[in-house]
């Protein structure tokens, strides 16, 4: 089934599977170093036993950060969307742009939680997972192909993908002003899906700043 799936799309889920087999070898240093730390001095983290580390925010963990999961069902559900809505947008995109495009996303995500942390929740606590790359690419596929059917994952009906796509930022949006599910980075899912907007409209030549040639109709 892999050997279907075009060459970005199956390397990035390749290297989060391979990186949540080696959080499970070295959790805690691959937690403080590559999961996405708030802006800020550093504080001290308490491991247990009277033990503690340090711990701040570094600019690769804006990348790191989405390669970690915290459970299984999390990478699972991560990267089943990613393969079920990346790879026709990778085949269309081409990997080069579509590459660009997932990494914009993820660095939308992590520059939407560190606004909302430093000037929210305060909150310090680490974000980890390709959730805001995934959500871009999603947002992509309902603007890209909306008339397509899609199925909400509580709701085994087929909906067209642009309502697919309204429906799940508007949970999103809803359960991070209300803190439901105060452990999911709901304005990072958000951020993924607002970075990928603006380069979609940007790539229609749809903004003010004109791209070199129009790569989506």
């Amino acid at each position: 089934m892999m050997s279907d799936v075009p060459p970005v799309t199956r390397a990035l889920v390749i290297a989060n599977v391979v990186m949540f087999g080696l959080q499970q070898l070295f959790y805690l240093p691959m937690l403080l170093n590559l999961a996405l730390w708030p802006i800020g001095p550093a504080q001290l983290m308490p491991l247990g036993h009277g033990a503690s580390v340090l711990v701040q925010f570094e600019p690769w963990q804006l990348i790191t950060y989405a390669f970690l999961h915290g459970s299984v069902g999390h990478v699972a559900f991560n990267m089943l969307g990613l393969w079920s809505v990346g790879t026709p947008i990778e085949r269309l995109l081409g990997a080069r742009a579509y590459l660009f495009y997932y990494f914009v996303c993820v660095l939308g995500a992590a520059v939407a939680q560190l606004l909302i942390v430093a000037y929210v929740s305060h909150d310090f606590v680490p974000t980890l997972g390709a959730s805001g790359g995934v959500f871009g690419v999603m947002l992509a596929f309902g603007m890209i192909y909306p008339h397509q059917k899609l199925m909400l994952a509580f709701i085994p009906v087929p909906i067209s993908a642009w309502l697919f796509v309204i429906i799940y930022a508007t949970i999103e949006l809803f359960s991070g002003v209300l803190k439901i599910q105060p452990g999911v980075a709901h304005f990072a899912h958000l951020g993924g899906m607002l970075a990928g907007i603006v380069l979609i409209l940007y790539w229609r030549g749809q903004l003010p700043i004109k791209p070199k040639r129009v790569l989506i109709r």
